[in-house]
């Protein structure tokens, strides 16, 4: 590692004045620490959230599950209450990492840095999630930008995740061995409004699917999914696996989800 500073705020009104200084946000450390030991980062002066106790916890307002920004895996896939309102996500916070990565790992740190292989962006975009931050909220459609790429602005903290409780969701994914991450994983949301799907692992960032969309409105079934072309010049290619075998675990994954979420 390299010196640099590190602040501890207990509030969030002085977590804001220290960011909007320049310092970097630290929430659960998973991706940034790995990433300055390996000198792809240095920031000078880290802020850490961990001691800001307004911005933990889970709550459930009228037809949506609120979750804080600092809220680890962990507790997420342990809530009584997130697994009676949204099992799909407490399923989904139980499958990340190993269980030293969901102690530490928080959802809003894992939303902000936008891995392109991380689960929560796909369950932020399928469920049609609002992200709350200190200056605004932002729709989960307008959010997600590209490969790490946020609309979060220099400075701007997640405070929460407003998730709307749908009628059936599912998330399905193929793990890559080592890492755990998704190799690809498919979220699967059924809302009043109709069917969203998003997809993490491809290698270009979380995505949504149009024609997996409208074939599971018209029916909710792992049968309505064979149909639906896949086109592998979505999805990047790596050691772990080609584009091609990633379209065809789009499909795959999907199908099960689909089960899953019709019990």
């Amino acid at each position: 590692m390299y010196a640099f500073t590190l602040e501890q705020p207990k509030t969030l009104a002085d977590a804001k004045r220290l960011t909007t200084g320049g310092a970097q946000a630290l929430a659960g450390g998973q991706t940034l620490i790995a990433s300055m030991k390996q000198r792809l980062l240095r920031p000078e002066n880290l802020v850490d959230l961990g001691g800001i106790d307004a911005l933990r916890g889970i709550q459930v307002d009228g037809k949506q599950v609120v979750i804080g920004a600092m809220t680890t895996h962990a507790n997420v896939a342990g809530s009584a209450e997130v697994r009676k309102h949204l099992p799909a996500l407490a399923s989904l916070a139980e499958g990340i990492g190993d269980r030293q990565v969901r102690a530490m790992g928080t959802m809003g740190g894992s939303v902000a840095n936008n891995d392109p292989a991380a689960c929560y962006p796909s369950a932020v975009l399928a469920l049609g999630a609002t992200v709350v931050t200190d200056r605004r909220e932002i729709a989960a459609d307008a959010f997600f930008q590209g490969l790490y790429t946020t609309a979060l602005e220099p400075g701007e903290l997640i405070t929460s995740i407003r998730f709307p409780i749908p009628t059936k969701a599912a998330y399905a994914k193929f793990r890559q061995p080592a890492s755990r991450f998704a190799m690809l994983g498919v979220f699967v949301a059924h809302t009043g409004s109709g069917v969203r799907v998003a997809i993490t692992g491809g290698g270009n960032g979380v995505c949504r699917h149009a024609g997996l969309e409208a074939a599971l409105s018209k029916s909710f079934t792992p049968e309505a999914v064979a149909g639906v072309a896949i086109d592998a010049a979505d999805f990047s290619g790596d050691l772990h696996a080609s584009a091609a075998y990633r379209a065809h675990l789009v499909k795959v994954q999907t199908q099960a989800a689909v089960r899953q979420a019709n019990g």
